[in-house]
């Protein structure tokens, strides 16, 4: 069993669930609320919400994947630089906003994500 990618899965699913019922009702409902923005804005916004649900959960399976089944080891070498990645586009997102980068869970959630899933990806090579 790849250890690695067992705690890559973990930490994905850890962020699907915080972004599914935490960031739902904080982020989702009053976007949903909102009267000002354009209908067009509103909704492609509400449906990249659910874009991030999916993308979550997907990597939340490939990685248990990854663990249980060593046919699926090259998971890793595009999950875990696309972990790092969406965290450095929440960083810069924060910035951008005015705010610290770690204001944002998506930043520390997706680097632990990432760190892990390159970790996974190291110590098992294809």
């Amino acid at each position: 069993m790849n250890i690695l990618a067992a705690l890559a899965s973990l930490s994905a699913l850890a962020t699907f669930l915080i972004h599914t019922f935490a960031g739902g009702p904080v982020v989702a409902r009053p976007l949903l609320a909102d009267t000002h923005l354009p209908p067009a804005s509103k909704w492609l916004n509400y449906y990249c919400w659910h874009i991030t649900t999916v993308l979550l959960a997907a990597m939340a399976l490939a990685f248990a994947a990854t663990a249980l089944d060593p046919r699926f080891a090259a998971f890793p070498y595009l999950l875990g630089p696309l972990a790092l990645c969406l965290s450095g586009l929440s960083a810069a997102i924060a910035i951008k906003g005015g705010m610290p980068p770690l204001r944002l869970p998506s930043t520390s959630l997706f680097a632990l994500t990432g760190v892990l899933g390159i970790a996974a990806a190291l110590a098992y090579p294809v």
